[in-house]
């Protein structure tokens, strides 16, 4: 048995979205995700609500790797959701999404992401996962969002990691 210590990476960032929490919550969603987010297009959903539900597993395509998502935990009436992402051979993630009212009917999303490398590939990804990266992936995750929730459309098509 081998036991190493971990090398992991952790951010978070509140983003300011244009729409109260019951109408962003049902977005956080690897079906919905597709309405807002250009080039979202998970392989595979399992999910009897056909929705985000607990225990809904989704399937990202990804190059060089794929991950394996898992709803962790589900919780609309408090607008908290968790994934398990999990880059086989890579690393391991969670995200964490609470949402809370903000002001004027806006929402104020708080998203953390946390990575555990697997391997030195998933070292050499949490190198390049450091706040000044999350923070352009979080602000253009926001900027898409928001387009959608003030327009109903699609915003031009960006990267996600």
């Amino acid at each position: 048995m081998k036991i190493s210590s971990p090398t992991r990476v952790k951010h978070t960032y509140i983003q300011t979205l244009a729409a109260p929490p019951e109408a962003v919550f049902p977005l956080l969603c690897p079906v919905r995700e597709a309405e807002w987010v250009e080039g979202w297009d998970p392989r595979l959903v399992i999910s009897e609500s056909g929705v985000a539900e607990l225990d809904c597993i989704f399937i990202m395509p990804g190059q060089p790797h794929e991950a394996i998502w898992v709803v962790t935990r589900w919780e609309p009436q408090d607008y908290f959701i968790e994934f398990l992402k999990i880059t086989p051979g890579v690393t391991v993630g969670r995200i964490d999404i609470q949402l809370r009212p903000g002001e004027a009917q806006q929402t104020l999303a708080e998203v953390s992401y946390a990575y555990t490398a697997l391997s030195e590939a998933g070292e050499r990804f949490i190198e390049t996962f450091t706040v000044d990266h999350y923070i352009a992936f979080m602000q253009e995750w926001e900027a898409e969002l928001n387009h959608f929730l003030t327009t109903g459309h699609k915003k031009a098509e960006t990267p996600h990691p």
